[in-house]
């Protein structure tokens, strides 16, 4: 599985806020969670990190940053 972050360059909802605004986890299936650092806390699952991306990516104005490599 693999770790990230979502680093939020521009807000154009200005719900979330810039920066970090979220972490999540790839699955090997591909199945991402997602769990925002914002007030309210939400978590969202996805099938996948395209359908993540095409979400929550504000046309580029997100970035899935990757953090590490675990294998089991």
């Amino acid at each position: 599985m693999r770790t990230f972050q979502l680093e939020r360059k521009e807000d154009i909802s200005g719900i979330s806020g810039t920066g970090i605004v979220a972490e999540g986890v790839e699955f090997l299936d591909g199945t991402c969670v997602l769990s925002w650092l914002t007030k309210p806390n939400s978590i969202g699952i996805y099938h996948n990190i395209q359908e993540l991306e095409e979400i929550h990516g504000h046309s580029g104005k997100t970035k899935i940053l990757f953090l590490q490599l675990l294998r089991r």
